[in-house]
Formats: structure tokens, C-alpha cells, sequence
């Protein structure tokens, strides 16, 4: 019985709940993190580099395998298939999304810490040496 206490103890902490909520919540931020990358701004790049789809650039490594019954040009199609690939495309568009969703936190923290109020500098302590020279000063000067 006493490890089933310990575990709703330790179940019951606000830390404990406090990152099951921002697991969460991370989760979603992470889809719009990744909708906004690969239907907004992906697009865009790929426009600008002569592309629509950023994430199917990849140079193929390995050979097709006999039976292949997709297409030699699509990157989900050979990955499907297990063709040895340098997905440079895709690791463009993971990146990207890496940097966005760094900056996003960025801005986010940013903002809270701009909005909590600034503990106030409280004086430093004396360490106890110092005090007693001062008594014995104090002392002397008497």
C-alpha cells in the first residue's frame, strides 16, 4: 500500500500536472508550428526556389527496387518503397520549422517576462566574518 500512496503523492504535485498540461499543449502548438511551415511559409520558399513542395527535393542514393510501383520522382513514394535517399528538401522544411517554432518561444518569453513585475533587489546579506570584524572594530574603537 505504501508505494500505491507514494505514486498519487507524487501524481498529485502541481509540477507533475503543471507538465502534463504543457506536454500538451506543446503537442498542439507543434500541429500549428507545422501547418504554419508547410502550408504557409514552405510554399513560399519553394516558390521563390523554383518549387512548390520544398519537401520533395532529395538527390536517391540507392537503386528502385524491382516491383516499384510508384513514382520515380516522389520522395514520400520511394521512402515508401525503402530507397536509400539524402532528403536534403526535407530536412530544409524540419529545420525551417525548428526556427519557427524557436522564434515563436522566443517572443512568447519575451512577452511573459515583460509582463511579470521584477522582484525587488533586496540588499545582500553580510556574511557572518564581516560582521564580527565590525564587532571587534566597534569594539576596539570603545
Amino acid at each position: 500500500m505504501g508505494l500505491i500512496s507514494e505514486f498519487k503523492t507524487f501524481i498529485n504535485r502541481g509540477n507533475v500536472m503543471d507538465l502534463a498540461v504543457g506536454v500538451i499543449i506543446g503537442g498542439a502548438f507543434a500541429t500549428i508550428t507545422k501547418s504554419l511551415t508547410d502550408d504557409l511559409i514552405m510554399p513560399v520558399v519553394g516558390y521563390i526556389f523554383g518549387g512548390a513542395d520544398f519537401s520533395g527535393y532529395f538527390i536517391r542514393l540507392g537503386e528502385i527496387p524491382a516491383g516499384f510501383k510508384g513514382n520515380p520522382d516522389s520522395y514520400a513514394d520511394l521512402k515508401a518503397a525503402n530507397v536509400a535517399m539524402f532528403g536534403w528538401g526535407e530536412f530544409l522544411t524540419v529545420f525551417v520549422n525548428f526556427l519557427i517554432l524557436a522564434f515563436i518561444i522566443f517572443l512568447l518569453v519575451k512577452a511573459v517576462n515583460k509582463l511579470m513585475p521584477k522582484p525587488e533587489e533586496a540588499p545582500a546579506a553580510t556574511p557572518e566574518d564581516v560582521l564580527l570584524l565590525r564587532e571587534i572594530r566597534d569594539s576596539l574603537k570603545k
